[in-house]
């Protein structure tokens, strides 16, 4: 065993799987977006603005941010590529004038629905291969719980 790792092999190293199974994941899902010609980020941005205009009609860009766990400037910029794109929409807030509104055009909502479905069905394919979805889901809620203490 060499003096550098506390692994015999690399898959016995979770972080290391972790890492190639997130990156094949993310590999598999950008072509899946593709023929929408959306980006992961893309469409991980819609469709939490669609979620949270669910039950909020004013959503706001910091919402967004902090529902999808991505960085505000990132979801700043992707939102400004959604806009030129015609998938979103931005106006100002009803009562902070600091703050904008965000929601999905009718544009944004069709091709977000088609795209949700194709990305649905793939996620169904990969995690298929697991012998428990559920547990797998309740594990990975659990390493996210280390992340936001």
């Amino acid at each position: 065993m060499s003096k550098v790792f506390q692994f015999e092999s690399p898959n016995e190293s979770s972080g290391y799987l972790m890492w190639k199974v997130s990156n094949l994941w993310q590999r598999e899902i950008k072509k899946v977006l593709s023929e929408f010609g959306l980006t992961h980020t893309q469409f991980v941005i819609m469709a939490n603005t669609h979620f949270l205009s669910i039950k909020n009609k004013d959503v706001t860009q910091i919402e967004i941010a902090k529902h999808a766990g991505i960085d505000k400037m990132l979801t700043s910029n992707v939102l400004k590529v959604l806009l030129k794109k015609q998938l979103i929409d931005r106006k100002e807030h009803k009562t902070d004038t600091r703050a904008k509104t965000v929601c999905l055009t009718k544009d944004g909502t069709a091709i977000l629905t088609k795209a949700v479905k194709v990305v649905e069905d793939f996620d169904k394919i990969f995690f298929d291969k697991l012998l428990n979805v559920s547990t797998f889901n309740k594990e990975l809620i659990n390493l996210l719980d280390i992340e936001e203490k």
